[in-house]
């Protein structure tokens, strides 16, 4: 029996090809082209799988003309470029990577928060070009980590790994916002309390976004909402472009709004908008929250492993779209 075509869209581990070779014929972009959606639609042709790493749109104009594609499997644990109810219409299956970065990006979002609040790029900025002349009382003055206020908006796994960094290493007090609230055993292990959204914003000292992207969350934060927080507050974007408004965010940096802001996802990325490359006050990072060697590995793993299953009979191990009755 002649092996299930796949195309893989995007630079990956060699091992990761190794391991798909042995079950697929594999065509691979390992010189890490960027493909216009014409150029996917070509290589997708003839294609059962794919798999891909949130850069490529599954859509319906793609689906249409690529008739042969049963499953996308995504190595990343958002899956906004999927168009899922066009892929469920068509009985085409996507997965995603979930868990396995958790842990690694609640660390990094911690990291940029300490970054963020305590002016370090600014700051190395400032050596780096040769203004370092004397120490002065209030040089890159910053805000306190320690004993400050965590509002955290989305508290899935993600979330609940930053707000257990800061309420047991730094003793923060931990609020949230989320879709539904967590039962009270999670909400002890976090020492977080539910808030709504605007009582979170009028009163954290930190905002950590980590929600996924939607049409519904699409500027979750905008002007309106920065206008809620403090003078002294930093905001945090982890979560996807599109979440925070950044033309609005820019101008409310440059103002003074709210003292610094990190970020490590941008609408329309890999463009930034480019206010956000003129003001001093926030921390810029390019979408690399879950950029270890251990957790990429385990991410591209768990891609394989999804198409491995799907093809395998056994069907797919992380869904993000309804699994056809012919694969479960």
């Amino acid at each position: 029996m002649s092996k299930p075509k796949i195309l893989v869209a995007r630079a990956i581990f060699p091992e990761t090809i190794e391991r798909l070779s042995q079950q697929f014929e594999v065509e691979s972009n390992q010189s890490d082209e960027s493909w216009s959606k014409e150029q996917l639609i070509a290589k997708l042709q003839g294609k059962q799988g794919a798999f891909t790493t949130g850069s490529e749109r599954i859509d319906a104009a793609v689906l249409d003309a690529c008739p042969d594609l049963k499953i996308c499997a995504n190595m990343a644990v958002g899956y906004n470029n999927f168009d899922v109810d066009a892929m469920a219409a068509r009985g085409v299956l996507g997965t995603n990577a979930p868990d396995v970065l958790t842990e690694t990006t609640a660390d990094f979002g911690f990291a940029l928060l300490m970054a963020t609040a305590r002016r370090i790029a600014e700051s190395e900025h400032f050596l780096r070009a040769g203004k370092w002349q004397k120490w002065s009382f209030d040089m890159f003055a910053g805000s306190d980590i320690h004993g400050s206020t965590l509002g955290i908006i989305g508290m899935g796994r993600i979330g609940q790994g930053i707000a257990r960094r800061g309420a047991h290493g730094f003793g923060m007090k931990v609020v949230y916002h989320n879709r539904s609230r967590l039962d009270a055993a999670l909400e002890a292990e976090c020492k977080a309390s539910y808030v709504g959204k605007e009582e979170l914003l009028k009163t954290a000292d930190h905002v950590v976004l980590v929600v996924p992207y939607s049409p519904a969350s699409h500027h979750t934060i905008g002007a309106a909402e920065i206008a809620l927080m403090k003078p002294t507050a930093t905001l945090i974007n982890i979560a996807r472009g599109g979440i925070v408004d950044d033309a609005a965010l820019a101008v409310a940096l440059r103002e003074k709004r709210i003292a610094a802001a990190g970020l490590d996802v941008f609408e329309g990325e890999p463009k930034v908008h480019p206010d956000l490359l003129t003001v001093p006050n926030v921390v810029l990072t390019p979408h690399i929250a879950s950029a270890t060697v251990p957790t990429r590995r385990a991410m591209a793993d768990l891609a394989a492993d999804n198409l491995i299953a799907y093809f395998g009979g056994k069907g797919p191990l992380t869904p993000v779209t309804p699994v056809p009755a012919a694969s479960k």
